[in-house]
């Protein structure tokens, strides 16, 4: 399950609208529960620096996704999953974007925007054990 905030959700919802037609995505910051709950309270926007095809794949700089990582466990912050919107196509994972999916038990957010509207979100954890077995997972998401 993800927990996040209705003003972070909003907050995705609008970085996909202002990066249309092009994917948006960015890093959720927040806590594991022990129960494998991933709570967001925070997220951190992300350039894509996909330049070959921008309107259906993202990237995130390995040197961003560092200093995100280090700016969060300066306040306490895991890196519990990603975002990103797929313009003019439905809010599920694609084989990129489960053949590019490497942090297990995290969430992947994925926003649909059409025609430059964010319409549905919807969340999927990365399950397995490795690079052979993985799979995304469909997961509730619960606004607080």
């Amino acid at each position: 399950m993800l927990k996040i905030k209705n003003e972070d959700r909003a907050a995705i919802r609008r970085h996909g609208e202002e990066t249309y037609p092009h994917e948006c995505c960015g890093v959720l910051l927040g806590r594991f529960e022990e129960d494998g709950t991933r709570v967001v309270s925070s997220t951190a926007r992300c350039g894509n620096t996909r330049t070959d095809s921008a309107h259906n794949r993202y990237n995130i700089d390995p040197k961003e996704l560092v200093r995100i990582q280090r700016e969060g466990r300066e306040r306490r912050e895991e890196i519990v999953g990603f975002y990103h919107s797929h313009p003019d196509h439905p809010a599920l994972w694609s084989k990129t974007d489960l053949a590019e999916a490497h942090w297990f038990g995290c969430s992947y957010l994925i926003t649909s925007v059409e025609k430059g509207k964010a319409t549905v979100t919807n969340s999927f954890e990365l399950a397995g054990s490795d690079e052979n077995d993985k799979r995304l997972t469909d997961e509730t998401v619960e606004i607080d």
